[in-house]
């Protein structure tokens, strides 16, 4: 089975570019196409400033034609204000699409978080997952701002230049010329540009990660005195990203002062050449005018296009990494039926787990039945994947090899909401989520009842502790929970894992932070619960050992030994991995080999 977190499985760069942007695209097509026929309209307007020079110069100046010029007036000044109230339209059509834009990537982008793997989550650092909130903003931007405008306003140049040809043929080629070195600038500014903000890209990524684990070890940071290692690294990444920018921007202005430039030499040659014209009849002073005029509207968003080019860049770099996020496989997003509630049979069936196709198994060859109620600890050294057996029965990890199932079904069936029903889950690490303590409490079940609230926590021994502080239930925990000692939040996650009262139960050190007192009265809970409900400690507390029913000690991503605890931690020797039965583990005492079990 190929591992569903791979990167390499996600749609090549450039079909999940289209795919994803053309999904997006469709249904804001009809609002395009109203910006493109008000642009329309907004560029045959710009049409009329030159003509209404052309008319005084060639014929009010000429002919002394004052009540001409009266009707020139008022006709611009119409001109004018609907060119204004086309404008404010065309602002207001762009802010809708802005909006729907805003709307349909971020939700479909938060949406596809929440829905991904936890090996996909895990696979990249937190400063990518940040980026693409960033990337959606980059969408946005680019398909409703000035970028957006200009791509309509391009789509009107061959109009300026049919007007030049019919006002002032002769200095038509020189724009002609003109246009065709524009195209190959602004093509020549796209590929090398596009690189350059690529590599500029991935320097800010490798800096942002850096800024996101100063934040998250900022208390390692202050205890072990590291400000100046840090600041160090922070210093050379930092230097990388502004090195990536400098090279970026020398890039991009050199064509932008190419062009500024390419702009001058038109007007110089436009000049001269219709200068040349007038002294041979050919052209009048007006038509010259209005020509140089025109030009400005053909050429100045030609100009634009060469500086910003870099946005188009950014635009393709963020539709591409969503396009390869978007294109990543998802988890059972919903169950194909509602099942009952399950006893809680956890059963593993020759389960392997690789972090990645080219890496060890974290676990090989697991065989374990776990029988519905009590309590089984797992055990082993440090790095021998304990908490990755964990994850693998929450479901959080799907296995390379073998199956997870809960009363004989397997877990890949089920959505990631039904499992989080059925399995209660401590992580090692214990985070609260800024809010109320109860609000905390109650994430998992948003509709649990204050009954059921106090139950979980005082279960969890956190009763007491909250209803001591002077705003309860109500308290804030800050972020992360840092306001809360470190005790009162993990016995709040583990309030947290018992609300609703799921059948299975898998806590990974429950007891890391917490009094011998606490952990006594957190074990007197614990055989309470195992009575009807299946109970899973990653622990090496002997106090919570002992008191389970079962244990199972892994080595080595192997399972050691498996059985009651009284006799596996009495006599546990080694055996060779490949020799090992399948343990069935139940509830009260007695290690049953399965039937096809080979002997030791």
């Amino acid at each position: 089975m190929q591992n569903a977190s791979n990167p390499s499985l996600a749609a090549p760069p450039g079909e999940a570019f289209a795919q994803w942007l053309k999904a997006l695209i469709e249904p804001l097509t009809p609002l395009f196409k109203e910006v493109l026929a008000v642009s329309f309209f907004i560029n045959i307007l710009a049409v009329a400033v030159p003509v209404f020079v052309l008319q005084v110069y060639d014929r009010v100046i000429f002919h002394a034609g004052l009540s001409t010029l009266q009707g020139l007036v008022i006709g611009i000044l119409a001109v004018v204000a609907f060119d204004f109230i086309l404008r404010r339209t065309r602002a207001r059509i762009l802010q809708t699409v802005a909006l729907r834009i805003d709307i349909a990537v971020s939700r479909r982008l938060m949406d596809k978080l929440l829905a991904l793997p936890l090996r996909s989550l895990e696979g990249r650092p937190a400063s990518f997952w940040q980026i693409l909130f960033r990337d959606a903003e980059v969408i946005r931007n680019t398909l409703s701002g000035a970028t957006a405008v200009l791509v309509t306003d391009l789509v009107f140049a061959v109009l300026f230049l049919a007007i030049v040809a019919v006002i002032a043929l002769p200095v038509f080629w020189v724009l002609v010329a003109v246009f065709a070195v524009f195209v190959g600038l602004a093509w020549h500014a796209g590929r090398f540009v596009s690189d350059a903000t690529d590599k500029e890209k991935l320097k800010i990524i490798s800096r942002d990660a850096l800024v996101s684990e100063l934040i998250a070890g900022r208390t390692t940071i202050k205890a072990l005195a590291l400000g100046g290692r840090m600041r160090e690294v922070w210093e050379e990444r930092q230097e990388a990203s502004i090195v990536g920018g400098l090279e970026r921007g020398a890039q991009s202005e050199r064509y932008v002062y190419l062009a500024q430039s390419m702009t001058l030499i038109a007007s110089i040659a436009m000049t001269t050449i219709g200068a040349l014209a007038i002294l041979d009849q050919k052209l009048t002073i007006g038509g010259l005018i209005a020509a140089n005029m025109l030009s400005s509207r053909l050429l100045g968003p030609l100009n634009q296009l060469v500086g910003a080019w870099r946005s188009y860049a950014a635009f393709k770099q963020s539709a591409e990494r969503l396009g390869r996020v978007f294109g990543e496989e998802e988890e059972v997003v919903s169950s194909a039926i509602q099942m009952p509630r399950p006893a809680g049979r956890i059963t593993l069936d020759n389960v392997t787990f690789q972090y990645a196709p080219d890496a060890p198994p974290a676990v090989e060859g697991i065989k374990l039945d776990i029988a519905a109620g009590g309590m089984t600890a797992v055990m082993g050294p440090n790095g021998c994947g304990k908490t990755t057996l964990a994850k693998l029965m929450l479901g959080l990890y799907r296995p390379t090899e073998g199956h997870v199932s809960i009363d004989g079904a397997d877990i890949a069936q089920f959505s990631r909401s039904d499992l989080a029903r059925w399995i209660g889950y401590v992580p090692q690490e214990c985070t609260l989520f800024a809010g109320t303590i109860r609000e905390n409490i109650a994430c998992v079940s948003p509709d649990a009842s204050d009954e059921e609230i106090i139950r979980a926590a005082t279960l969890a021994r956190a009763h007491n502790l909250i209803v001591s502080l002077p705003k309860g239930y109500g308290t804030p925990v800050g972020e992360a929970g840092m306001q809360l000692p470190g005790g009162l939040r993990q016995r709040i996650a583990i309030a947290r894992a018992l609300v609703g009262d799921p059948p299975v139960l898998v806590m990974d050190e429950p007891t890391s932070n917490v009094d011998r007192a606490a952990e006594e009265e957190l074990r007197n809970s614990l055989l309470t619960l195992s009575r009807d409900h299946t109970i899973i400690l990653v622990s090496h507390s002997p106090m919570i050992v002992q008191a389970c029913h079962n244990v199972v000690i892994m080595e080595k991503g192997r399972i050691r030994a498996a059985g009651p605890a009284q006799k596996v931690l009495q006599a546990a020797a080694p055996r060779p991995a490949e020799a090992a039965p399948v343990m069935r583990v139940v509830p009260s005492g007695g290690n049953e080999p399965a039937s096809d079990a080979k002997p030791a």
